[in-house]
């Protein structure tokens, strides 16, 4: 056998043997108590604690260090931008628990002022839960934050007496 047949043949197994698609990653399953998790008894109030934009790490300006939002059990969730200046303007909206076709659970906010804050066609948008727990919830969801190109933020957030190092992150 030849140098170029045995090169082609090496070629061809490692091609059939490698995938070109992305492998789906199976989803997240929420605790049985996730609202409880989310809003606690009647009403959570969670900080960012870092965000990340196409998997960079985000600087955290007054804004980002001084944003709450608080999920309440009556369905409402709202933060406090208006309370701050120049960090836009406070934030009401209806949020529910929601799970896609392929299982992966989402928070679904709801509200008009959506389609302004976050210039929007629609007046809902998705953050998929990637993980929940007592100390933190981990949110992902397509945003065109700076441009017209959309990508993919992933926020965690933890309760708001909870202190975080490093919080004030600048590059």
């Amino acid at each position: 056998m030849n140098l170029k047949v045995i090169l082609l043949y090496f070629a061809i197994i490692t091609l059939s043997t490698s995938s070109c698609t992305k492998e789906k990653k199976a989803p997240y399953i929420i605790p049985e108590h996730a609202i409880t998790l989310i809003a606690g008894d009647s009403a959570k109030v969670w900080k960012l604690a870092r965000r990340t934009n196409n998997n960079v790490r985000m600087n955290m300006g007054d804004c980002f260090l001084s944003y709450r939002a608080t999920y309440k059990t009556d369905s409402i969730m709202h933060d406090n931008n208006g309370a701050f200046r120049d960090c836009g303007e406070t934030l009401t909206t209806n949020w529910t628990l929601y799970q896609s076709d392929d299982g992966h659970p989402y928070i679904k906010l709801k509200g008009e002022q959506l389609k302004k804050l976050m210039h929007l066609d629609v007046d809902y948008k998705f953050f998929k839960i990637l993980d929940l727990s007592e100390t933190q919830m981990v949110l992902e969801f397509r945003h065109k934050q700076f441009s017209s190109k959309e990508t993919t933020i992933i926020d965690v957030f933890v309760p708001d007496s909870v202190s975080i190092k490093d919080r004030d992150f600048h590059w």
